[in-house]
Protein backbone atom coordinates (compact mmCIF):
# COMPACT_ATOMS: atom_id res chain seq x y z
CA UNK A 1 0.00 0.00 0.00
CA UNK A 2 2.96 2.85 0.71
CA UNK A 3 3.58 2.50 -3.29
CA UNK A 4 0.71 3.33 -4.33
CA UNK A 5 0.84 6.32 -6.40
CA UNK A 6 -1.39 9.25 -5.16
CA UNK A 7 -1.24 12.66 -6.95
CA UNK A 8 0.64 16.05 -5.03
CA UNK A 9 0.89 19.32 -6.77
CA UNK A 10 0.07 17.55 -10.39
CA UNK A 11 2.63 14.53 -9.78
CA UNK A 12 1.76 11.42 -9.08
CA UNK A 13 4.17 10.36 -6.13
CA UNK A 14 4.11 7.08 -3.48
CA UNK A 15 1.79 7.44 -0.57
CA UNK A 16 4.46 6.55 1.82
CA UNK A 17 6.00 9.60 1.26
CA UNK A 18 3.26 11.25 2.60
CA UNK A 19 1.73 8.72 5.21
CA UNK A 20 2.97 6.20 7.40
CA UNK A 21 1.47 2.87 6.30
CA UNK A 22 0.34 -0.27 8.29
CA UNK A 23 -2.32 -3.25 8.18
CA UNK A 24 -3.68 -5.38 6.22
CA UNK A 25 -4.69 -4.30 2.58
CA UNK A 26 -7.56 -6.79 1.77
CA UNK A 27 -9.57 -6.28 5.15
CA UNK A 28 -12.24 -3.76 3.64
CA UNK A 29 -11.21 -1.25 6.29
CA UNK A 30 -9.28 2.27 6.20
CA UNK A 31 -8.71 4.55 8.99
CA UNK A 32 -6.47 7.97 8.19
CA UNK A 33 -5.37 9.98 11.09
CA UNK A 34 -4.32 13.44 11.44
CA UNK A 35 -5.15 16.91 9.86
CA UNK A 36 -6.32 16.34 5.81
CA UNK A 37 -7.78 19.20 5.23
CA UNK A 38 -5.73 19.46 2.08
CA UNK A 39 -6.11 16.09 0.83
CA UNK A 40 -9.00 15.87 -1.48
CA UNK A 41 -11.43 13.19 -2.50
CA UNK A 42 -11.75 10.58 -0.16
CA UNK A 43 -13.77 7.85 -0.57
CA UNK A 44 -14.87 9.03 -3.82
CA UNK A 45 -15.89 6.83 -5.60
CA UNK A 46 -16.09 3.76 -3.12
CA UNK A 47 -18.31 0.89 -2.80
CA UNK A 48 -18.05 -1.26 -0.43
CA UNK A 49 -16.31 -1.34 3.02
CA UNK A 50 -15.27 1.51 4.96
CA UNK A 51 -13.22 4.33 5.68
CA UNK A 52 -12.87 6.48 9.11
CA UNK A 53 -10.69 9.92 8.68
CA UNK A 54 -9.82 10.45 12.68
CA UNK A 55 -9.44 14.43 11.72
CA UNK A 56 -10.44 16.59 9.34
CA UNK A 57 -11.15 16.01 5.22
CA UNK A 58 -10.76 17.73 2.37
CA UNK A 59 -13.34 19.13 -0.53
CA UNK A 60 -14.73 16.29 -2.28
CA UNK A 61 -15.14 13.62 0.06
CA UNK A 62 -17.30 10.77 -1.02
CA UNK A 63 -18.03 12.21 -4.43
CA UNK A 64 -20.12 9.40 -6.13
CA UNK A 65 -20.05 6.95 -3.71
CA UNK A 66 -21.96 3.83 -4.54
CA UNK A 67 -21.36 1.68 -1.33
CA UNK A 68 -19.83 1.64 2.48
CA UNK A 69 -19.40 3.99 4.87
CA UNK A 70 -17.23 7.19 5.24
CA UNK A 71 -17.05 8.70 8.50
CA UNK A 72 -15.46 11.87 9.77
CA UNK A 73 -14.37 12.22 13.16
CA UNK A 74 -13.70 16.16 12.52
CA UNK A 75 -15.25 18.94 9.69
CA UNK A 76 -15.23 18.45 5.90
CA UNK A 77 -15.10 20.40 3.00
CA UNK A 78 -16.92 21.61 0.24
CA UNK A 79 -18.77 19.53 -1.79
CA UNK A 80 -19.15 16.79 0.35
CA UNK A 81 -21.04 13.57 -0.83
CA UNK A 82 -21.68 15.22 -4.36
CA UNK A 83 -23.01 13.07 -6.28
CA UNK A 84 -23.31 10.20 -3.73
CA UNK A 85 -25.56 7.31 -5.51
CA UNK A 86 -25.86 4.54 -2.16
CA UNK A 87 -23.48 4.18 1.32
CA UNK A 88 -23.84 6.31 4.52
CA UNK A 89 -21.60 9.39 4.72
CA UNK A 90 -21.06 10.34 8.41
CA UNK A 91 -19.63 13.81 9.58
CA UNK A 92 -19.31 14.81 13.00
CA UNK A 93 -18.32 18.05 12.60
CA UNK A 94 -19.35 20.95 10.14
CA UNK A 95 -19.31 20.62 5.86
CA UNK A 96 -18.71 23.14 3.45
CA UNK A 97 -21.11 24.22 0.58
CA UNK A 98 -22.23 22.27 -1.79
CA UNK A 99 -23.29 19.44 1.09
CA UNK A 100 -24.79 16.24 -0.96
CA UNK A 101 -25.51 18.52 -3.97
CA UNK A 102 -24.85 18.43 -7.56
CA UNK A 103 -21.60 19.04 -9.50
CA UNK A 104 -20.91 21.73 -11.68
CA UNK A 105 -22.96 21.10 -15.23
CA UNK A 106 -24.70 17.84 -13.50
CA UNK A 107 -28.22 18.12 -13.63
CA UNK A 108 -28.71 15.89 -11.09
CA UNK A 109 -27.25 15.48 -7.44
CA UNK A 110 -27.33 13.00 -5.05
CA UNK A 111 -29.41 9.55 -6.43
CA UNK A 112 -28.86 7.70 -3.69
CA UNK A 113 -27.75 7.00 -0.07
CA UNK A 114 -27.26 9.08 3.39
CA UNK A 115 -25.75 11.80 4.35
CA UNK A 116 -25.26 12.99 8.11
CA UNK A 117 -23.76 16.02 9.24
CA UNK A 118 -23.91 16.49 12.80
CA UNK A 119 -22.65 20.25 12.63
CA UNK A 120 -23.44 23.06 9.74
CA UNK A 121 -23.46 23.40 6.32
CA UNK A 122 -23.17 25.96 4.14
CA UNK A 123 -24.89 27.17 0.70
CA UNK A 124 -26.70 24.68 -1.10
CA UNK A 125 -26.70 22.13 0.57
CA UNK A 126 -29.24 19.47 -1.02
CA UNK A 127 -29.12 21.31 -4.53
CA UNK A 128 -30.35 19.10 -6.92
CA UNK A 129 -30.66 15.91 -5.18
CA UNK A 130 -32.53 12.87 -7.23
CA UNK A 131 -32.91 10.67 -4.13
CA UNK A 132 -31.59 9.80 -0.78
CA UNK A 133 -31.81 12.20 2.77
CA UNK A 134 -29.57 14.90 3.73
CA UNK A 135 -29.83 15.31 7.70
CA UNK A 136 -28.03 18.64 9.27
CA UNK A 137 -27.88 18.88 13.06
CA UNK A 138 -26.82 22.46 12.98
CA UNK A 139 -27.39 25.17 10.81
CA UNK A 140 -27.70 24.93 7.00
CA UNK A 141 -26.89 28.30 4.71
CA UNK A 142 -28.38 29.89 1.94
CA UNK A 143 -30.35 27.79 -0.70
CA UNK A 144 -30.91 24.36 0.70
CA UNK A 145 -32.83 22.19 -1.68
CA UNK A 146 -32.18 24.36 -4.82
CA UNK A 147 -33.54 22.79 -7.38
CA UNK A 148 -34.79 19.43 -5.73
CA UNK A 149 -35.47 17.14 -7.61
CA UNK A 150 -36.59 14.30 -4.68
CA UNK A 151 -34.90 12.84 -2.01
CA UNK A 152 -35.35 14.68 1.56
CA UNK A 153 -33.52 17.08 3.39
CA UNK A 154 -33.50 17.65 7.21
CA UNK A 155 -31.85 20.45 9.23
CA UNK A 156 -32.69 20.71 12.54
CA UNK A 157 -30.50 24.22 13.44
CA UNK A 158 -31.75 27.13 11.61
CA UNK A 159 -32.66 26.62 7.45
CA UNK A 160 -31.10 29.58 5.84
CA UNK A 161 -32.94 31.87 3.41
CA UNK A 162 -34.24 30.55 -0.25
CA UNK A 163 -34.86 27.15 1.05
CA UNK A 164 -36.60 25.25 -1.78
CA UNK A 165 -36.20 27.39 -4.50
CA UNK A 166 -36.94 26.05 -7.78
CA UNK A 167 -37.64 22.82 -6.14
CA UNK A 168 -39.30 20.22 -8.24
CA UNK A 169 -40.34 17.73 -5.83
CA UNK A 170 -38.97 15.88 -2.36
CA UNK A 171 -39.37 17.61 0.85
CA UNK A 172 -37.40 19.52 3.26
CA UNK A 173 -37.62 19.34 7.07
CA UNK A 174 -37.14 22.24 9.51
CA UNK A 175 -37.31 20.80 12.68
CA UNK A 176 -35.69 24.20 14.39
CA UNK A 177 -37.14 27.67 14.31
CA UNK A 178 -39.52 28.47 11.57
CA UNK A 179 -37.81 29.78 8.55
CA UNK A 180 -38.31 32.24 5.93
CA UNK A 181 -40.82 30.71 3.61
CA UNK A 182 -39.66 31.66 -0.22
CA UNK A 183 -42.71 33.52 -1.70
CA UNK A 184 -43.45 30.88 -4.32
CA UNK A 185 -44.60 28.44 -1.68
CA UNK A 186 -48.24 28.61 -0.59
CA UNK A 187 -49.52 27.44 2.78
CA UNK A 188 -51.02 24.11 3.32
CA UNK A 189 -52.58 22.74 6.43
CA UNK A 190 -51.40 22.21 10.19
CA UNK A 191 -51.17 18.71 10.69
CA UNK A 192 -49.07 15.51 11.94
CA UNK A 193 -47.93 13.41 8.74
CA UNK A 194 -46.64 9.91 9.96
CA UNK A 195 -43.56 9.99 7.74
CA UNK A 196 -41.77 12.36 9.43
CA UNK A 197 -41.16 10.45 12.82
CA UNK A 198 -40.20 7.17 10.79
CA UNK A 199 -37.70 9.35 9.13
CA UNK A 200 -36.26 10.59 12.32
CA UNK A 201 -36.25 7.18 13.59
CA UNK A 202 -34.23 5.95 10.39
CA UNK A 203 -32.00 8.52 10.53
CA UNK A 204 -30.90 7.97 14.55
CA UNK A 205 -30.46 4.23 13.95
CA UNK A 206 -28.20 5.37 11.34
CA UNK A 207 -26.52 6.96 13.92
CA UNK A 208 -27.71 10.58 13.58
CA UNK A 209 -26.61 12.38 16.95
CA UNK A 210 -29.00 15.69 16.94
CA UNK A 211 -31.57 15.86 19.56
CA UNK A 212 -34.19 17.18 17.25
CA UNK A 213 -34.27 13.56 16.03
CA UNK A 214 -37.07 13.00 18.26
CA UNK A 215 -38.69 16.31 17.42
CA UNK A 216 -42.91 15.80 17.20
CA UNK A 217 -45.21 17.46 15.40
CA UNK A 218 -47.74 18.57 14.62
CA UNK A 219 -45.95 20.33 11.46
CA UNK A 220 -46.76 23.26 8.87
CA UNK A 221 -46.62 21.92 5.57
CA UNK A 222 -45.90 24.27 2.63
CA UNK A 223 -45.97 23.49 -1.07
CA UNK A 224 -43.68 24.46 -3.86
CA UNK A 225 -42.07 26.13 -6.02
CA UNK A 226 -45.34 27.77 -7.65
CA UNK A 227 -42.93 28.21 -10.32
CA UNK A 228 -42.02 24.42 -10.94
CA UNK A 229 -45.78 22.76 -10.51
CA UNK A 230 -45.71 23.18 -6.32
CA UNK A 231 -44.99 19.31 -6.17
CA UNK A 232 -42.50 19.59 -3.88
CA UNK A 233 -43.09 20.28 0.00
CA UNK A 234 -42.00 21.90 3.27
CA UNK A 235 -42.24 20.87 6.77
CA UNK A 236 -41.31 23.46 9.78
CA UNK A 237 -42.71 24.43 13.12
CA UNK A 238 -46.26 26.19 13.20
CA UNK A 239 -46.02 30.08 12.30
Amino acid sequence: MASRPVRADGRAHPLGEFFTVAGLANDGRIVLRGNLTRVHHIAAGMASGSIHVDGTIGRHAGEGMAGGRLTVDGSAGDWLACGLRGGVVHVFGDAGDNAAAALPRHERGVNGGTVLVEGTVGQLAGARMRRGILAVGGDCGEGAGFELRAGTVVVAGSLGPRAGAAMRRGSIVALGPTPDIWPAFTQGSVWQPAVIPMLLTQLARNGWRSPAATARGPWQHWHGDLTTGSRGELFCQPI
